[in-house]
């Protein structure tokens, strides 16, 4: 498969399992966290799904398309394993990461701080969408709507 058509399935995955989960993710309270803001087309997503939350977006560095930006009190800036450790226990209904490189090192290194920390800021029933598995115990693993492809993309459940 191209790099181009991974792309296109990665993306494709993202959307509809986001609109899937929009309906329990407004049955909660809390807000949502976009681990991972990048050019912003996630984060613009998440806000027409969810017109009246508050969405936080975290990111190394501001690189996203200029309508697509949160406002400066919803923008954290740093390295995300580190200032999203800050949210653990912020209740979110939602938390989406979208933040796998595709090398099984660099990702290998993600994952030893990604899932805690996806489940720490979590609401319990809340849902962590994720681009990466995420092995914790305190996360269920969901059922994939039909149209994302097995290992794609992940959703859990925070028990």
């Amino acid at each position: 498969m191209s790099r181009l058509d991974s792309f296109i399935r990665r993306l494709s995955a993202q959307r509809d399992i986001l609109n899937a989960v929009a309906d329990e993710v407004r049955a909660l309270d809390g807000p949502v966290l976009e681990l991972g803001l990048g050019n912003g087309r996630t984060f613009d997503h998440l806000r027409e799904l969810f017109p009246d939350r508050r969405i936080i977006a975290f990111d190394r560095a501001i690189n996203a398309y200029g309508p697509s930006m949160p406002t400066a009190s919803d923008l954290i800036l740093g390295e995300i394993k580190d200032t999203a450790t800050d949210f653990i226990g912020a209740g979110a209904s939602l938390a989406h990461a979208d933040i796998g490189t595709g090398y099984e090192d660099k990702d290998a290194v993600t994952l030893t701080w990604l899932p805690q920390t996806m489940a720490g800021v979590l609401v319990s029933g809340g849902l962590a969408v994720s681009g990466l598995p995420l092995d914790h115990s305190d996360l269920e693993a969901l059922p994939l709507p039909d149209s994302v492809k097995e290992g794609r993309y992940f959703i859990y459940r925070r028990k």
